[in-house]
């Protein structure tokens, strides 16, 4: 019988039990696929933990590469045996195998293996959004982001890099300062050691900068806002350190007219067409070698709970993998 890690109840990663699971024959507009790899991402941490609640029990997980193995009925353009790959299943991903709505999957060109796949769906397209829908990062930018060395960072820094952006990143020690620096991070800044706002004047004259991109949440605000010219942009998509606390919207005013927004991925991909061309468009940047995925840490899908501990205890770099 397939297994899965399934949450009964909201709290720490021990909550995620190793189960049994039953997957019958896909529905109407569904695929059977069978897991090659599986990404691990900090949405998956904020649901089991209850800060993003979830029916419970649930299977956590958005991200995975697999093969098919079953097509349900209505389904086109996909056949057993087509290799796959999703970022926006919301959950379910931490399965060897699942049933898929066909609408969430995009097929994976042979030329891209399947740790890379796994990685790149969640975090490019999210990157996708932050980078050319967002804020439309131009040549000669110069930008702020946080996190350099993650997931999302690392693919971030590249991209900006590959569009003629010089990008400035905090980081948490010298080995991730140089891991950024070698993924297109022009500045990587050690918060530990540096101020960072203090950092980001003196690199940009003091002219600061149009966008700040904020995964950490509250440990670096309200310091972000202060790295921004008037009427920048402070994007905060994720609460590596904890959600940002209630403040008074007058700041904004007062740092200089600035503008804030909190989006999320499954706005920006929440039609198939709209999710397959960002995915299209994360794919040609990997192909072109503009962007490479860093898949620094493995385990097996049976040790999700320490893949948890790791990410969240800022242990990792790049990207993780379960292996089913």
């Amino acid at each position: 019988m397939p297994k899965a890690v399934v949450v009964e109840e909201a709290g720490s990663p021990s909550v995620m039990k190793w189960r049994d699971i039953e997957v019958g024959r896909p529905a109407k507009g569904e695929v059977t696929v069978r897991a090659r790899a599986i990404g691990v991402n900090f949405i998956d941490i904020y649901q089991r933990a209850g800060l993003y609640p979830m029916p419970l029990p649930f299977t956590p997980g958005g991200e995975m590469c697999g093969e098919i193995e079953a097509v349900g009925a209505g389904v086109t353009g996909f056949k057993i045996g087509d290799r796959v790959a999703t970022g926006t299943a919301g959950s379910g991903c931490y399965a060897e195998i699942r049933n898929i709505d066909a609408g969430k999957l995009v097929k994976v060109p042979r030329e891209i293996a399947d740790d890379t796949a796994a990685a790149m769906m969640l975090q490019g397209m999210t990157v996708q959004f932050l980078i050319r829908q967002v804020y439309k990062v131009q040549k000669g930018d110069t930008i702020l982001v946080h996190a350099a060395a993650g997931g999302v960072g690392l693919i971030l820094c590249q991209w900006a890099k590959a569009l003629g952006a010089t990008v400035i990143g905090t980081v948490g020690s010298p080995g991730k300062a140089r891991l950024a620096k070698a993924h297109g991070c022009d500045y990587p800044i050690i918060y530990s050691r540096e101020n960072f706002v203090d950092r980001v004047r003196k690199i940009t004259k003091g002219a600061m900068v149009p966008v700040v991109y904020d995964s950490i949440g509250k440990g670096t605000f309200p310091a972000s806002l202060d790295c921004l010219q008037k009427r920048g942009l402070f994007v905060t998509f994720g609460n590596a350190s904890g959600p940002i606390p209630p403040f008074d919207p007058a700041i904004l005013m007062q740092k200089g007219s600035l503008m804030m927004t909190r989006p999320t991925l499954f706005d920006f991909a929440d039609t198939p067409e709209k999710m397959r061309k960002m995915a299209a468009d994360v794919m040609k940047m990997i192909k072109s070698g503009d962007v490479k995925i860093e898949v620094n840490h493995k385990y097996s899908l049976r040790e999700a709970a320490r893949a948890h501990r790791d990410l969240a205890a800022r242990k990792t770099t790049g990207s993780i993998i379960l292996e089913p």
